[in-house]
């Protein structure tokens, strides 16, 4: 039999079929006619259903629980309390600090303290209420301030020290002989208030036990692997006894990224009374989930020559990370890693702190810890390009980091199309000529972003791939293909099917999904970190790529025609030169399984290694990054302080598009998004009065009262998409889902400074924001409103690290050139193993 593994033969070179071409999703007519089944669609035998009765102190001991009431009420099966559920989870290794149920202690409003279960939903909420919780109180820390000033009572007992959950201090370069060798020092504070995801569909899951202690879990999450391994670890269970599907998603944006209280707890509730379990949250209910946007305050130091080149920066993060870890330590990281992929900073110094507050935990939303540093980065560098006297497109033009090079954080930039992503916007929208000439109330703000395309690391550090793809060819014509992604909206599962059908020839009617089940799929870690194109597409073109070999190799033997000149297109096998020649692509399947047997092939990725090797250097690495830059033009009223967006030019670097029409949505729903929360979006909290308990609560806990945008604030927007293939990309792609958001918000900031000529140094940009700053400007003191100073945090030690100008570690760099794991390719761009890649490379025969 053939070897699955070896290279395939080159293919002749033909018009992709469905790459780069606008394709209807293959979900999509599921969705518009209402046919797709979400988890609060799911319905089983004798389901009942369960509601979680939730803290209404901030932070408190638990005395008492009273189930007395809730016995009475019709319908009731039964309760569950955190003493059931002991043990502790996470969704990183070092912050396994949530429980399903809390055991002793609440920590915020909305912390789960019990779970109740009845035959009807109604009975079950009836029920919840009935329930007595005492409370012993405890004090409320509210903000990063009241955290550093009260190391006691902890709300947990690890972290740093005292509420400080997370110190980070890192120092890349001679910072201090930066700043003595620059023209001029420039510094600012800044203000992000946290805002969550809104999605469309609330969290829900139904649990379904089954023999021999097994259960499975359908819910609307973006990371079945690690719900999956959550379950495991507080069941304890053995996690062949557990079974996660990921149901399709109506929206996550990252709040569903995390493993949640009502997945373990429906799954325990099955598991105790022997019969399906459902929960769905109610919209009040995902507000207390939360996990959204960290609320960040931002301190930036930067030393600039006159000619605009940057010398030094020294950034300092404060992060309101609310009662639990979630993501937070990664967060804390995002916040100060890639502010070196888009700018030239040759000395850079780093310092974040992440603090525990008695407030629903914040984690991951769309641009994970990057939108609050960048809203940050791009404004300060509008002030500057104004000080300086340059155009701010210039400016940034002057100081891009260069493609192909090491950052002085050690990350590693590859292809980098930021430079046409400006001349398109400034192009398109006139920026050079209009900036600064337009009638007072009007103005432009240019800004640009970069993020990633899937993280390099994994969250529990290993060796095995970040995504797996599994073939099985039927002899109909039709391929099953078989992935652990999630579809959460972004078109996942289309990108999936048309990878395969583009290097298989076949149509994408023919391809059958099975995605998202720990059962039937090989392991994908999930939807975040706009990891899933990159990732399973590399995953998904190695497996087809051996699926045609093995067909090529039949194919050639029956038609007596060179494998190198056999085409796969059109449902169809046949020869370059004779295209008459050839087999049906079911002949073809048919031929091979005649001669190999029952065809099924896997494909894996895992990115190459990093050239980083300090602590911390495992946030922020990517196989790839994209880059986006905007110019927003926007209308003020300096009567009232009121604002609206007249039209957005957005132009992104995303490697390669392979499907446009999908692009341009993830793209614009990135700038309604942006827009959103630089005009009102924001998880904000106030505290009751004193005779009411003096609880921290949320201001606006529901649709009607959190605002987003509606289609009436959406301004036309042009977008461009830039195409310059990344090698690490399939077919040279590049993420889309969360880069386009970063730059949309400091553009706003820089163009109501160009409009009416004051600052808000701080997201959202409120009406009464804007009048403050201009008030002070008209009685002559600094137009500008926003926070106006850092707190005094003990960093601790300094974590220096050479920079590869400086030299470095040398054996770093040959490190990484060495040590490429799978996801080098040939010139070909066929997938290769490490052992393969280190054969060739020694032999010159390979591109990185």
């Amino acid at each position: 039999m053939a070897n699955p593994l070896r290279k395939p033969e080159p293919e002749p070179q033909r018009e992709p079929n469905i790459i780069g071409k606008p394709f209807r999703r293959v979900d999509g007519r599921a969705k518009v006619t209402g046919a797709t089944r979400f988890a609060d669609d799911l319905a089983f035998p004798r389901m009942c259903f369960a509601r979680l009765v939730r803290s209404t102190v901030p932070h408190a001991i638990i005395v008492s629980i009273d189930f007395s009431e809730a016995e009475k009420v019709p319908g009731y099966l039964g309760a569950l309390t955190g003493e059931e559920v002991p043990i502790p989870f996470g969704i990183l290794p070092v912050s396994q600090d949530e429980h399903a149920l809390c055991p002793d202690r609440v920590r915020f409003v909305g912390d789960p303290v019990v779970a109740v279960a009845a035959v009807t939903e109604d009975a079950a909420y009836e029920a919840a209420l009935r329930v007595k919780i005492e409370y012993a109180p405890l004090p409320t820390i509210s903000s990063v301030e009241e955290a550093l000033a009260t190391p006691e009572p902890r709300i947990h007992d690890y972290g740093d020290h005292g509420n400080i959950h997370k110190v980070v201090s890192m120092t890349f370069g001679e910072v201090e002989k930066g700043f003595a060798e620059a023209d001029e020092i420039f510094e600012d504070v800044f203000f992000y208030e946290g805002n969550t995801h809104l999605p469309m569909e609330q969290h829900s899951a139904v649990a379904v036990p089954e023999d021999d202690d097994r259960v499975t879990l359908y819910s609307s999450t973006q990371t079945p692997h690690y719900v999956h391994r959550a379950l495991s670890k507080v069941l304890e269970l053995p996690a062949s006894r557990i079974r996660v599907v990921a149901c399709s998603n109506g929206g996550g944006f990252g709040g569903k990224s995390d493993p949640f209280n009502h997945e373990i707890v429906v799954a325990k509730l099955a598991l105790k009374l022997g019969r399906p379990v459902k929960i769905t949250l109610s919209r009040e209910e995902v507000f207390y989930c939360h996990r959204g946007r960290h609320p960040v305050l931002m301190a930036v130091k930067t030393g600039i020559k006159k000619d605009g080149t940057i010398t030094a920066q020294r950034l300092r993060t404060a992060l309101d990370g609310g009662a639990y870890g979630s993501y937070g330590v990664a967060s804390t990281y995002y916040t100060g890693a890639l502010q070196t992929v888009t700018y030239k900073l040759p000395a850079y110094e780093f310092q974040g702190v992440r603090a525990f507050t008695n407030k629903p935990p914040c984690g991951p939303k769309r641009g994970h810890g990057t939108p609050q540093p960048r809203f940050g980065f791009e404004v300060h560098l509008d002030k500057i390009a104004v000080a300086l006297g340059k155009n701010p497109a210039d400016l940034r033009l002057g100081m891009l980091a260069e493609p192909d090079t090491v950052t002085a954080n050690w990350l590693k930039i590859g292809s980098m199309g930021l430079r046409q992503c400006i001349e398109a916007v400034v192009a398109g929208s006139g920026f050079r000529e209009r900036w600064g000439q337009l009638p007072e109330g009007r103005g432009l703000g240019l800004a640009c972003g970069s993020y990633l395309c899937g993280a390099g690391l994994p969250i529990y550090w290993n060796h095995m791939p970040q995504s797996g793809v599994m073939l099985k060819l039927d002899r109909s014509g039709g391929v099953a293909v078989f992935c652990g992604e999630s579809e959460i909206g972004q078109g996942s599962d289309s990108i999936l099917a048309a990878v395969v059908a583009e290097v298989l020839g076949v149509a994408l009617g023919d391809i059958r999904l099975c995605v998202a089940d720990t059962d039937l799929t090989p392991v994908d870690l999930g939807s975040y970190s706009s990891r899933v194109t990159l990732m399973v597409g590399n995953a998904a073109l190695q497996a087809a790529e051996r699926a045609r070999e093995l067909i090529a190799q039949a194919v050639s033997q029956q038609l007596e025609v060179p494998q190198s000149r056999l085409v796969f297109a059109e449902r169809r096998v046949f020869d370059a030169e004779e295209p008459d020649k050839g087999l049906t692509f079911q002949d073809a399947v048919i031929a091979t399984e005649a001669r190999f047997g029952t065809l099924a092939t896997t494909g894996s990725y895992i990115p190459p290694r990093s050239p980083g090797r300090y602590r911390g250097a495992g946030v922020g690495p990517s196989p790839a990054y994209s880059y986006t830059a905007s110019v927003v033009e926007v209308e003020v009223d300096p009567l009232t302080g009121l604002w609206n967006p007249v039209h957005v030019w957005i132009a992104h670097d995303v490697g390669k598009s392979l499907n446009p029409v999908l692009v341009l949505g993830q793209v614009e729903g990135s700038v309604y998004m942006g827009l959103g929360e630089v005009m009102m979006e924001e998880q904000a909290f106030r505290r009751l009065p004193r005779h009411l308990s003096n609880a921290l609560v949320h201001k606006h806990p529901s649709i009607l009262e959190y605002k987003s945008p509606t289609f009436l604030d959406m301004p036309p927007v042009t977008t461009y998409l830039i195409e310059d293939p990344d090698p690490q990309g399939p077919f040279g792609a590049k993420e889309v889902g969360q880069g386009p958001l970063l730059p949309i918000m400091p553009a706003v900031a820089n163009a109501i400074w160009d409009a009416v000529g004051v600052r808000v140094d701080q997201v959202p940009i409120h009406p009464h924001m804007v009048l403050r700053a201009l008030e002070a400007k008209t009685k002559g003191h600094e137009p500008r409103f926003g926070p106006k100073r850092f707190p005094d945090v003990d960093f601790g030690e300094n974590l220096i690290v050479p920079t590869p100008e400086q030299g470095g570690d040398g054996k770093a760099i040959n490190d990484y050139k060495e040590t490429l794991r799978a996801g080098m390719r040939s010139a070909s761009g066929t997938m290769m193993s490490r052992e393969e890649a280190l054969k060739k490379k020694k032999l010159g025969a390979l591109t990185t």
